[in-house]
């Protein structure tokens, strides 16, 4: 209502940003945060950085054994590993499919870890390599002061 109403009143239409946080290493209750150095992925660590921090780290909804991960499967919900590829992983189909192996016990922790450093090390590599092509005159045309024409 208040977005039909606002320009009547000559102000702008207001707007919602809603988003959700990436969760930390250490499970889906928490947030990354960059003063826990293991609880998140900085956008420089390198491909075994990432390796090392999810292997080690990440927190796994999988069972205490091997036979008892085959046989009642594992939690997405509470996996860190599954909840990156939530965010991640640009094939839904895949990512169904994924969900449907590990929860029916045919794909282990590991397997699906595996899959997460993949995906990670790809997109924080391309966003690496964006950094590098980053010039001071892209900086500069992005950090100068410059009046904003408004239209209300």
């Amino acid at each position: 209502m208040s977005r039909d109403v606002a320009p009547r009143l000559k102000y702008p239409k207001p707007s919602l940003i809603y988003s959700t946080f990436l969760p930390a290493l250490q499970g889906a209750q928490s947030k990354m945060a960059a003063s826990e150095a293991n609880s998140c992925i900085y956008l420089d660590d390198t491909p075994k950085k990432i390796k090392e921090k999810i292997n080690k780290y990440a927190f796994s909804g999988g069972r205490d054994t091997r036979e008892e991960h085959r046989k009642f499967g594992g939690d997405c919900a509470v996996d860190t590993s599954f909840q990156f590829l939530r965010f991640f992983l640009d094939d839904d189909e895949r990512l169904e499919e994924i969900r449907e192996q590990y929860t029916s016990g045919a794909m282990l922790s590991g397997q699906l870890k595996a899959i997460a450093i993949e995906t990670v090390q790809g997109i924080v590599s391309e966003l690496q390599t964006r950094r590098k092509a980053i010039t001071d005159d892209v900086v500069r045309e992005f950090t100068t002061p410059r009046k904003l024409g408004y239209d209300f």
